[in-house]
């Protein structure tokens, strides 16, 4: 709970980013194509804040509910217009024109996505390694014979250099193809090619961890259980852990490396688990409690200890990348389009039924996103608006009545036949787009709440 104010103003600034950007779009394609502008306003609802700026005094406002934003402007459908001023009515102008303003505003998160990749690329930030940990007997990783410390060099012949790069590869690929080649390399350096089937990303609808589903995991070295700092007053010192105890058992069951440790005590949240533990070459054993964290909407057991320095582990997993301006130029531009396209294609899967809507996420989830990049740090949060802003932009185009798409479509109608729909027709299209809007968004919220209170 008191990380939700951080989490809050995160959400909100990277809100009101999406949404003056995008509105900016229309704003000032209407300005170019010489419409006038009667209202700028970020969110929707009573005003909070007001002013009159410019030759048009046009208003700037910023309202009350501040999910999504809107620019009015002159229409002789919504009231009346001087004559003087009928040339610059919105509806007075050409469908070409219409088109390019209603356009403008995902355009517009199009353009500042591409703008927020070219400058986290150009700055660089430290990456993970796409370097693959030990997977689940019986998964597609295991079957394709991956190990622990394989570091994968391609997906079908295209390069990666992150993890990042790499785990956004798998989900394309697994969007229409049922394996991919990785050539990867291990720890002795050989170089060799693995068959890993995707399938298994697409069952059950998407939902869920999909690389968790293949077997893919981040490399896990083999240090051994020993404790560094042990966090004062936390489980681990109330029941009389100390640093350099090594870990032999747990609840009976042996215990070799560190990472073992961690799954058994994430999985014990808030259950009494048995430790015998190696203390100057004495045997002790000590019975602590997990304190249940919640992560992602699952509780987690957790201790207060950190692993002891290990000399045995000398691998590099994290480097720096970055890209000189015309090559995150390029990167940043491959990016936004290849999200885009993405986007499209999960949202065409969502209505053919092939992806659950569970998958479908609403503020509360976004809002949780948005904190948790924002504790990573800027490079993480400055990529996760830029998703959001391709994200906006996508669901805009679509061609449903109220949205950006749907505008659209009634210029494309109306170049077909001529001339344009009837205020009638009009008004029953907006009906239908308000229901269709109704819904989606309730199934975001519902969502939202299951994976809050339900994981």
């Amino acid at each position: 709970m008191s990380e939700l104010p951080f989490y809050l103003a995160a959400f909100l600034v990277a809100l009101s980013i999406l949404i003056f950007i995008h509105e900016l779009g229309h704003y000032t394609v209407a300005r170019f194509c010489g419409v006038k502008v009667l209202r700028f306003s970020i969110g929707f609802g009573r005003m909070l804040w007001q002013k009159r700026l410019g030759r048009d005094q046009t208003e700037w406002a910023i309202s009350l509910f501040p999910l999504g934003g809107y620019v009015k402007m002159l229409d002789e459908r919504e009231g009346d217009v001087l004559p003087e001023e009928q040339h610059r009515a919105f509806n007075r102008q050409s469908v070409g024109k219409r088109s390019l303003i209603v356009v403008a505003g995902p355009l517009a998160n199009f353009l500042l996505a591409i703008a927020l990749y070219w400058a986290v690329f150009m700055v660089g930030s430290q990456e993970l390694l796409p370097i693959l940990g030990k997977p689940p007997v019986g998964t597609p990783a295991a079957i394709a014979a991956l190990s622990n410390g394989d570091q994968v060099r391609s997906v079908d012949g295209q390069l990666v250099t992150t993890w990042n790069d790499f785990r956004w590869l798998l989900l394309q690929k697994a969007a229409d193809r049922d394996s991919v080649e990785l050539e990867v390399i291990n720890e002795n350096n050989e170089i060799s090619n693995r068959h890993l089937l995707l399938s298994v990303v697409r069952d059950e609808g998407w939902e869920g961890d999909g690389l968790e589903r293949l077997g893919i995991g981040f490399y896990r070295p083999e240090i051994p259980p020993v404790f560094g700092n042990v966090v004062a007053d936390g489980p681990a010192a109330r029941a009389g852990l100390k640093s350099g105890d090594k870990v032999l058992r747990m609840d009976g069951r042996p215990i070799v490396f560190w990472h073992e440790l961690v799954i058994h005590i994430r999985d014990s949240a808030e259950r009494s688990i048995r430790l015998d533990v190696e203390r100057q070459e004495q045997i002790v054993t000590v019975n602590v409690i997990p304190e249940g964290i919640s992560e992602r909407g699952r509780l987690v057991g957790k201790i207060g200890v950190a692993v002891a320095e290990s000399k045995g582990v000398q691998r590099e997993m994290r480097a720096f990348i970055s890209y000189g301006f015309f090559a995150a130029g390029g990167k940043a531009i491959t990016e936004t389009w290849d999200k885009s396209i993405f986007s499209l294609v999960m949202m065409g899967k969502m209505l053919t039924g092939e992806v659950s809507w569970k998958n479908l996420s609403g503020p509360v989830t976004i809002a949780d996103y948005a904190g948790k990049s924002a504790k990573l740090g800027l490079d993480y949060y400055v990529k996760f608006v830029a998703l959001v802003s391709i994200s906006l932009g996508v669901l805009n185009l679509l061609p449903v009545p109220m949205l950006d798409g749907g505008h659209l479509m009634y210029h494309i109608i109306e170049v077909i036949r001529g001339k344009a729909l009837s205020d009638k027709s009009m008004e029953i299209a907006q009906q239908i787009g308000v229901f269709l809007l109704f819904v989606l968004m309730a199934f975001a919220f519902f969502n939202d709440l299951n994976r809050l209170f339900f994981g």
